[in-house]
C-alpha cells in the first residue's frame, strides 16, 4: 500500500509544482481536477503519477472507491489540508481531489484507419474543443487530429468540457495536414471537407467508406488550402438567415449521420 504524505503548506515544493502542471507550464504532465474526471483517467490508459487529496475529501462509497484505487496501484497520495486544496483548485467549487498523470501522446500510426477520423484545424476554444472531443467520443471516431495554433486538449478547462472523452480517444497534437493526407492515402482514406460555403448537404454522401472529416475553427473556417486537400465538400443545410453552427454541434450533426448510416439494422 502507498504511505501518505501530509501537506499543509502552499508553498510546498509539490504543491508549486502541481500549479505550475495546472497553468500549462509543464507539458509533459497533465492535471486532472475532480471525481469524474478522476474516474475517467482511472479507467483509461493514462499513467497517473500523483494524487492530491482533501483531508476533507469525504468517505461516501463512490469516493471510497476512487481512494482505494489509487491505493492499490501504489500511486503517490498527498492528503493536503482545506486552504492547500484551494490553491491547487482550478474550478469554484473544488471537490478535493487533484491528479497529476503523463501526458498521452499519440502518433498517426496509432489512428485505426476504419471509421471517421477528425481533422481539426486552429480550434483555439478550449471549451469549444473539449465539447468536440466529448461529441467524437459518443461517435465512436477513430481518432482526432489536432493542427499546430489549436489548444491544448488537456488543459483543465478542455477536460471539464470533455467530461474526460479525452482520455477515450487518441488525440494526435500539432498534426500537419501533409502528413496526415499521405496517411490517409495509404489506407484509401477518403478527406472530407465540412464547410459552409459548400453545396452538397451531408446527408448526400456515402459514409459507409472511411472518411476523414475536415472541420476549421468558428472564426475563420477551413483555408483554401485544406479545402483543395478533400475529395468531398459538404454543407450542413439551416433555416435561411443563420450564419453557422457551434463547432461541436455542427461535428455532431455530420458524426451521428456517419454513425447512423454505419449501424446495421
Amino acid at each position: 500500500m502507498t504511505e501518505i504524505r501530509k501537506i499543509t503548506s502552499r508553498s510546498n515544493a509539490r504543491i508549486k509544482a502541481a500549479r505550475a502542471i495546472r497553468d500549462g507550464k509543464d507539458q509533459s504532465h497533465i492535471f486532472i481536477e475532480g471525481v469524474r474526471l478522476v474516474e475517467e483517467v482511472l479507467a483509461s490508459s493514462v499513467v497517473v503519477v500523483e494524487a492530491f487529496v482533501s483531508a476533507d475529501f469525504g468517505h461516501d462509497n463512490r469516493k471510497t472507491d476512487l481512494y482505494d484505487q489509487l491505493r492499490h496501484r501504489n500511486i503517490a497520495i498527498n492528503e493536503v489540508s482545506a486552504s492547500v486544496a484551494t490553491s491547487l483548485a482550478d474550478t469554484k467549487t473544488p471537490q478535493g481531489i487533484f491528479l497529476i498523470a503523463e501526458r498521452p501522446s499519440y502518433q498517426i500510426d496509432q489512428i485505426t484507419s476504419s471509421g471517421v477520423a477528425l481533422y481539426l484545424s486552429e480550434v483555439n476554444n478550449p471549451a469549444n474543443l473539449g465539447a468536440v472531443l466529448r461529441t467524437a467520443a459518443a461517435a465512436s471516431v477513430a481518432g482526432v487530429f489536432l493542427s499546430t495554433a489549436s489548444c491544448d486538449p488537456y488543459s483543465s478547462r478542455s477536460l471539464r468540457a470533455s467530461m474526460g472523452s479525452a482520455f477515450r480517444i487518441p488525440i494526435c497534437e500539432g498534426a500537419d495536414i501533409q502528413t496526415v493526407t499521405k496517411w490517409t492515402k495509404s489506407h484509401d482514406i477518403l478527406i472530407t471537407a465540412v464547410d459552409v460555403s459548400q453545396s452538397k448537404p451531408y446527408y448526400e454522401l456515402d459514409w459507409t467508406k472511411p472518411r476523414l472529416l475536415l472541420f476549421g475553427s468558428e472564426a475563420h473556417g477551413l483555408t483554401a488550402a485544406l479545402l483543395d486537400e478533400a475529395a468531398d465538400r459538404i454543407h450542413i443545410p439551416m433555416h435561411q438567415g443563420v450564419e453557422s453552427l457551434n463547432l461541436a454541434v455542427a461535428c455532431g450533426v455530420v458524426l451521428f449521420e456517419a454513425r447512423r448510416s454505419n449501424v446495421k439494422k
